[in-house]
């Protein structure tokens, strides 16, 4: 099945670390790029990181050197490494493959208390 699972989600205090997993079924994961996106409540989902097939990242300025991304190829997985954490970090994340029109996982809550 064609799918996206994240996980590592929770309550952690700002300043603190996360680190946010997906795991993907190896044809949505396999030469594409993935990516993690945010999502608050009324507002839109953002790009928060991307990685190509060959490792090229991409960030959003406010967490550019917070929220390194990462893939392993051998385990069809990618990582958001949340570190020094905001309150305005909370959101829900998901997991995006570029696969044809795109594919969003389930989602994953992470709050950020001050």
């Amino acid at each position: 099945q064609v799918q996206l699972v994240e996980s590592g989600g929770g309550l952690v205090q700002a300043g603190g670390s996360l680190r946010l997993s997906c795991t993907a079924s190896p044809t949505v994961f396999s030469g594409q790029t993935m990516g993690w996106y945010r999502q608050t409540p009324g507002s839109q989902r953002d790009m928060v990181a991307t990685i190509t097939s060959v490792g090229t990242t991409g960030y959003v300025p406010s967490v550019q050197g917070r929220f390194p991304i990462s893939r392993d190829n051998a385990k069809n997985m990618v990582h958001l490494q949340m570190d020094n954490v905001k309150p305005e970090d909370t959101a829900v994340y998901y997991c995006y493959s570029n696969i044809g029109y795109g594919l969003w996982g389930q989602g994953t809550q992470v709050t950020v208390s001050s």
